[in-house]
């Protein structure tokens, strides 16, 4: 069995998860990075993806979860983000509405501030549909 560590996600609204885990795969700003027990220090900011984690059992489990902040200190390492789902969470429907949406918005839009809003949109919007596609189904 490999080392395990501590590990949380944190949204301003829930403790999402938290639990010792073997591996941690998250997409930082400047690329994917995986963490194990005993990496070393350091402050990364996360950017919308889908995170991976594999827990104590073996077992992959993967999340939606928006713009943040990864926290490794010691045996701990914290997430902290604006949002996260399971893929069970996810309203499949509504994701494809949100993407239709902000493509809509992306076409139409000639002020920087509102494009570039409707492009934190879509990327919201497709990240959830991928998990989606990831697990399997067909959403909430």
């Amino acid at each position: 069995m490999a080392e395990v560590f501590a590990f949380e996600i944190h949204t301003p609204y829930r403790r999402f998860f938290s639990g010792d885990i073997e591996t941690l795969v998250v997409t930082l700003s400047d690329g994917e990075s995986a963490i194990y027990a005993y990496h070393s220090f350091f402050i990364a900011p996360v950017v919308t993806s889908i995170l991976k984690i594999k827990n104590k059992k073996g077992e992959w489990l993967s999340a939606c979860i928006s713009d943040g902040i990864l926290e490794v200190k010691g045996h701990n390492t914290i997430l902290l983000v604006e949002a996260a789902e399971w893929p069970q969470e996810i309203d499949l429907a509504r994701a494809q509405a949100a993407e239709k949406s902000a493509l809509e918005r992306m076409s139409s839009s000639s002020f920087k501030p509102d494009f570039m809003s409707a492009c934190a949109a879509l990327k919201r919007a497709q990240t959830r549909i991928k998990a989606c596609n990831i697990a399997g189904h067909a959403g909430a």
